[in-house]
């Protein structure tokens, strides 16, 4: 009877044992994606041994329920204690395998700030029906955007920015009704925006910047009701902002310097008291600076310059409650420079080149 016990215990502890640790087939892919990819300064991949993926392998985590691997979370500039002995970022080459695809139950992957990583992003990434995190920034991966980008309709974070990555942003992209976060700046991005852009009424972040993009600026991101902060600098975008851009209620910071846009800027950008960074140089505005700032108009970053705006300097700047960095330099603006509390701290750099403004820091009237 002791003895049946005994053996019990032990198929028991077995099974038990058995079931508490990741799959064969996720350590299989896990150790095919390691194969792809070499890290010799941290020793990263040396913590990827034994049979148990789940416990002590640098960067992976498990469902703790099922055991099937979750997330994948390797960066190279990271204040995790294994980057403590040495003086800067990790460094790792090789691309990124295929056999990732074969963790089915993946939630997060970040590859990210590695410098080095190259190649394509497998296409077989949007089979992951459960991916929320995709984070690969600050590598040489080039080629597309996967096409079917848009099966991913869990994803919330998508961020493949200071790549080289090229081609057009994949018209699926609007499918993925959850997404929060989008970043592609730093990247050989071209053709437009998709039309229909403002579908993703979650995204929050849409930073796009540095890339080749052309066109104008869809009426649909009029419907994003979620966006604060809106990024296409340096970019070939033309055409005019749209008005009601201005009277978006949560978006806070507007990036569209270095463009080739046109037109008049809308009044309701600088009445908007809920903006509070707004770069619109090096583009081709014309026409007077709308006079309609109050006291609570609070603008950490006002740059209106390299522009062709004409005119005064609106008097209803000096009432604004904040005013941090403004550069309107680079005009064709005449007339005294106003005197108030938003303009006391500010210096010459801030007027230059313009027709004829006077007055401090300038010479005087």
């Amino acid at each position: 009877m002791a003895s049946s016990l005994s053996l019990l215990t032990l198929l028991l502890f077995t099974v038990i044992s058995t079931v508490k640790s990741c799959p064969p087939s996720d350590r299989a892919a896990l150790l095919a994606f390691k194969a792809a990819l070499t890290e010799p300064k941290l020793g990263i991949f040396n913590t990827w041994s034994g049979y148990d993926c789940c416990r002590g392998w640098h960067g992976v985590s498990c469902n703790p329920t099922t055991w099937r691997v979750t997330d994948i979370n390797l960066r190279g500039d990271s204040e995790d204690p294994i980057f403590q002995n040495i003086t800067h970022s990790g460094s790792m080459t090789g691309n990124i395998s295929p056999e990732i695809c074969k963790l089915d139950e993946l939630t997060t992957v970040i590859i990210a700030d590695w410098k080095s990583i190259s190649g394509e992003i497998p296409s077989c990434i949007t089979s992951l029906s459960s991916l929320r995190i995709l984070d690969l920034t600050g590598n040489q991966i080039s080629g597309d955007i996967p096409g079917n980008i848009g099966k991913l309709q869990k994803l919330t974070v998508l961020n493949l920015a200071d790549n080289a990555i090229s081609g057009e942003i994949p018209m699926s992209i609007v499918r993925i009704s959850s997404l929060m976060h989008l970043d592609l700046s730093n990247n050989q991005i071209i053709g437009e925006l998709p039309a229909d852009f403002g579908r993703l009424r979650r995204l929050s972040r849409a930073l796009l910047s540095r890339n080749q993009l052309v066109g104008s600026i869809p009426n649909s991101v009029l419907k994003m009701n979620r966006l604060a902060d809106l990024d296409l600098s340096s970019n070939k975008i033309t055409g005019l902002i749209p008005v009601r851009l201005g009277k978006m209620r949560v978006l806070s910071t507007l990036k569209l310097d270095g463009n080739s846009m046109t037109g008049k800027i809308p009044s309701t950008l600088l009445s908007n008291t809920g903006m509070g960074i707004l770069n619109l140089s090096r583009n081709g505005f014309e026409g007077p600076i709308p006079d309609v700032f109050g006291s609570k108009s609070y603008f950490m970053v006002l740059d209106l310059s390299f522009n062709n705006l004409t005119g005064r300097i609106p008097g209803s700047l000096s009432s604004a409650k904040f005013m941090g960095h403004l550069d309107i330099s680079n005009n064709h603006l005449c007339g005294t420079i106003p005197i108030g509390s938003p303009f006391d701290h500010l210096d010459a750099a801030s007027f230059n080149n313009n027709d004829c403004l006077c007055g401090n820091p300038l010479k005087t009237c």
